[in-house]
């Protein structure tokens, strides 16, 4: 854990360089291990999304609930019941909106056994909030067993960029489930970052395999426990 005094901030405005797009979709189902066939069926369909090293698409996460639900864990075999407020969210440069738009029309694809079809897009900028957290970020082998190894790892890599980051906080251990292998992942939980630096963190990402939802920062309120999320 990396943990030093946040510092006063200054008024931000948020650049439109990348954006999320959050689009309606109709879908009663899916399997919980669907981010490789949902990244699969996108790509085939939008064969140019391979091209936008910027372009990451988010896990549709179902959070737990309060009524004792709990989310199914990788590699169970179950599946996610959706509600009509679920959405798809993909992260695009701001130049391929309108295309990622008109093609995501009314598309419809199916996932495993599932049938996704495509509806209406909102975008919705980036966030220039403190504290950011990422669900997958993607292990390698020695840092399985020792969160130290990824986090000066990742601080590594984030002071390449500038980014010097003041508090980080490891979560739970997870993996995404691919037909060459398992990718084994840990969430991570950074705080008192600038704007600036949590606007770039989100825009870059970190790590491989944004496609798989990896390395893809959210804002959260407050310094919860990463595994809340």
């Amino acid at each position: 854990m990396l943990w030093q005094e946040e510092e006063n901030r200054e008024e931000f405005e948020v650049p439109e360089d990348v954006v999320d797009l959050h689009f309606d979709i109709s879908c009663r189902e899916l399997p919980v291990d669907h981010i490789h066939d949902l990244a699969s069926a996108l790509e085939e369909a939008l064969p140019w999304l391979t091209e936008e090293a910027e372009l990451g698409i988010h896990e549709i996460h179902l959070a737990g609930s309060q009524n004792r639900w709990e989310r199914p864990e990788a590699g169970s075999g179950q599946r996610l019941i959706l509600s009509r407020r679920t959405k798809l969210v993909i992260r695009t440069p701001s130049h391929r909106v309108d295309q990622l738009q008109q093609d995501m029309a009314d598309l419809q694809l199916k996932i495993d056994d599932c049938v996704m079809l495509i509806g209406k897009a909102k975008v919705k900028p980036l966030s220039s909030q403190g504290t950011l957290y990422a669900r997958h970020v993607a292990l390698r082998e020695d840092e399985i067993d020792d969160e130290n190894k990824f986090l000066e790892r990742m601080a590594g890599e984030l002071a390449e960029r500038g980014i010097h980051i003041k508090k980080a906080l490891c979560g739970k251990s997870g993996e995404i489930l691919t037909p060459e292998g398992t990718i084994p992942t840990r969430s991570i939980m950074l705080a008192d970052l600038s704007p600036a630096d949590a606007v770039a963190l989100q825009e870059q990402g970190l790590g491989p395999y944004r496609n798989l939802g990896c390395g893809i920062f959210l804002p959260m309120k407050g310094i919860n426990k990463v595994e809340d999320g």
